[in-house]
């Protein structure tokens, strides 16, 4: 009886992780593509080179692409 509580519990703690997981997933899409919009009128290049930007940036800052985004996001102007 222990053992099916244990798999039950267990399958429970999978399920709401990976809940939290898609819900984070979403909020960083919206946040890169915004990022990305910005991105795209300030400086004139299409959604590729956009999302290229940023994948630079934060390769080069050494910053999660998401981190990056919500800056970008947050301050309207391009990561330095």
């Amino acid at each position: 009886m222990g053992a099916v509580f244990a798999v039950h519990a267990a399958v429970a703690f999978w399920s709401a992780q990976r809940h939290a997981h898609m819900e984070e997933a979403l909020r960083s899409r919206d946040v890169i593509g915004q990022a990305k919009g910005i991105i795209m009128v300030h400086e004139g290049i299409d959604e590729d080179a956009a999302f290229a930007r940023l994948r630079e940036t934060s390769q080069h800052l050494n910053i999660k692409l998401r981190d990056v985004a919500g800056r970008v996001a947050k301050s309207r102007d391009m990561p330095e």
